[in-house]
């Protein structure tokens, strides 16, 4: 039975890859990526030549034909995301729900945004909640109640963007002790503690460039 290996890659630092990643990357038949050059960056830094081809939320049928029937041929394929773990916060999931009676799912572990925040929030974090992204238009109230209600804490995602907007909404929502993290692993990471209207106003006079992560647990 051919193989699909879902595949965590580094969220920003190139050097964060599993050896056993690295190994799959060079001996399976294709990478399935989001993004063909951002994975191509990875791929020739560490100088590994196997073909790419996207797949992404705005993949069609055909494109998913197309993969089911390079699994029934036999072929092992990889999926990457652009950053972290396929599946969390992006369409892997649909290409596992609909590979997994005729090829193997397997896991290789590797970065995740939302645990390396959840890792240096300094929350208890034997149990949270992780929502993602906020909707960008409709349902944001109820989301952000949904945050305030939360026993635990809570894990969110955000764009340079919508990342002042939805501080504002979370100020809002309730009160909070709050961790964000930006540009994880990267060259400006930057770890911001305190009092949320606070971080507000350092990302107003900074400019909120990069990826957002933020913790938040419930005062």
């Amino acid at each position: 039975m051919s193989a699909l290996y879902i595949i965590g890659t580094p969220i920003g630092n190139l050097k964060d890859i599993t050896l056993r990643a690295l190994h799959i990357l060079e001996e399976v038949d294709l990478i399935l990526c989001e993004d063909t050059r951002v994975t191509k960056r990875l791929l020739d830094y560490y100088n590994l030549k196997t073909p790419v081809e996207s797949y992404h939320q705005h993949s069609k049928l055909k494109k998913i034909d197309y993969i089911l029937g390079l699994l029934r041929q036999g072929k092992n394929l990889a999926l990457v995301s652009d950053s972290g773990t396929p599946g969390i916060s992006d369409p892997g999931n649909k290409l596992v729900e609909q590979v997994q009676d005729i090829a193997k799912i397997i896991p290789i572990p590797g970065p995740s945004a939302a645990i390396a925040a959840a890792s240096i929030s300094g929350f208890p974090m034997d149990k949270f909640v992780f929502l993602g992204f906020p909707p960008h238009k409709n349902k944001r109230k109820k989301f952000f109640q949904e945050v305030a209600d939360s026993k635990y804490p809570v894990v969110l995602y955000e764009s340079p963007h919508r990342i002042l907007k939805t501080l504002k909404e979370l100020n809002e929502a309730g009160k909070f002790d709050i961790v964000v993290g930006r540009e994880l692993t990267k060259m400006f990471e930057t770890i911001y503690r305190g009092e949320i209207k606070d971080i507000i106003n350092r990302l107003e006079k900074e400019g909120p460039k990069g990826e957002f992560v933020i913790v938040v647990r419930k005062i």
